[in-house]
C-alpha cells in the first residue's frame, strides 16, 4: 500500500510542476489560481516545499511525504483566507484542498502502510450499545435531539458557508429553473425516510442512531426491510437537495464526498460491529437487503 502513496507523491509532483509552468506562461491561470499574489515570490517557497518534497517522497523519502503534506494544508487554509478576503485565486483554494485531501491519504499510506479509517470510531464516536431502556421514549428523546444537531449542523450550518464561500470565490455555476422545487421536494422526501428510520431504530431497536448508543436488537423493519442504510440514503438526499436550494454544487459535491466517506469508511466498521453483535442473523440481512438500492419482496436481486 506504501507503493499508493509514493505513487501518488510522483503524480503530485508532476502536477504541481505542470502548474508553475502554466502560472507562468497564462495570465488567466494565474489570476484564476494566485489572484494577486505575487508568482515569484510563491514559487520561491511552493516549489521546494510542495513539488520538489512531493518528488523526494515519491522517491521513499518518508520526511518529505510529511514536509509536503504539512505546506499543502498550510498553503490551502492561507490560500482559502485570502479568497475570502480579497474574491481572487478560488480556483486555487479548490486545487489545492483536492491536494490536501490527496496528500494527508497518501501520507498515511507511506508512514502506515494504510488509511487508518478506525480512528473516525474513536472517543464519543466508538461503537457501544445504547442502555436498555424500559420506555421507548427515552430513546426516542435523545434520537429527536441527535437529529436537531447533526441536521441543524451539516444540513443548516455547513451549507450555506459553502454556498457563500462558493459565490465569494467565483466558482458558482448557473442552475437549471427547476433546481429549487426539485430540491424542495426531495429535501421533503429524505427527511421523512430519516425520521421514519430513526423512530424505528428507537422504538424497535432499543437505542439510537449515535455510534455511542447503537441499538440493542438487529433492526429489520420500517425502511429497513428495503434498504440496509435507510438513515444514510435520506442524510445524502438532504445533503444534494439543500445544494439544490442554494443553486451551490459546491454544497451538491459535498454531499457526493459524505456519500464516499460514509461508504468507504465508516460503512465497513459499521457492518463489522453489527456482525460481531448480531451473528448470523446480520450475515442473513446483509445478504438478503442491498445497501443503497431498494430490495422489494418478490423482486429479482443483484449484488
Amino acid at each position: 500500500m506504501a507503493w499508493w502513496g509514493r505513487a501518488y507523491f510522483a503524480l503530485q509532483a508532476v502536477a504541481g510542476g505542470l502548474w508553475w509552468v502554466a502560472v507562468f506562461l497564462s495570465p488567466g491561470i494565474r489570476r484564476a489560481t494566485l489572484g494577486g499574489l505575487d508568482p515569484v515570490l510563491t514559487a520561491t517557497l511552493d516549489v521546494p516545499l510542495f513539488v520538489v518534497a512531493s518528488a523526494a517522497a515519491a522517491a521513499g523519502v518518508r520526511t518529505a511525504a510529511v514536509v509536503s503534506t504539512s505546506w499543502t494544508v498550510l498553503v490551502t487554509a492561507a490560500l482559502a483566507v485570502y479568497a475570502t478576503a480579497t474574491a481572487q485565486a478560488g480556483l486555487g483554494v479548490l486545487a489545492m484542498g483536492a491536494a490536501t485531501s490527496g496528500s494527508a491519504a497518501a501520507l498515511c499510506l507511506v508512514l502506515l502502510g494504510r488509511i487508518p479509517t478506525e480512528w473516525i470510531v474513536r472517543g464519543p464516536f466508538a461503537f457501544r450499545q445504547a442502555r436498555s431502556r424500559p420506555r421507548p421514549g427515552l430513546h426516542m428523546a435523545g434520537t429527536l435531539a441527535q437529529i436537531v444537531v447533526f441536521w441543524g449542523f451539516f444540513l443548516g450550518l455547513v451549507p450555506p458557508i459553502l454556498a457563500f464561500l462558493e459565490q465569494r470565490w467565483g466558482l458558482s455555476l448557473p442552475f437549471p429553473p427547476l433546481a429549487v422545487p426539485a430540491g424542495a421536494a426531495f429535501l421533503v422526501l429524505a427527511s421523512a425516510l430519516g425520521i421514519w428510520s430513526a423512530v424505528v431504530m428507537s422504538t424497535v431497536g432499543d437505542g439510537t442512531p449515535l455510534p455511542s448508543a447503537m441499538p440493542n436488537r438487529l433492526v429489520i423493519a420500517g425502511p429497513y426491510r428495503w434498504i440496509r442504510n435507510p438513515m444514510a440514503v435520506a442524510g445524502i438526499v438532504q445533503g444534494a437537495a439543500v445544494g439544490l436550494l442554494l443553486q451551490s454544487w459546491l454544497v451538491v459535491a459535498y454531499a457526493v464526498l459524505g456519500s464516499l466517506v460514509w461508504n468507504y469508511a465508516v460503512r465497513p466498521l459499521e457492518e463489522a460491529d453489527l456482525a460481531e453483535r448480531f451473528g448470523a442473523g446480520f450475515q442473513h440481512y446483509r445478504e438478503a437487503v442491498r445497501c443503497w438500492v431498494p430490495t422489494f419482496p418478490g423482486a429479482p436481486r443483484t449484488p
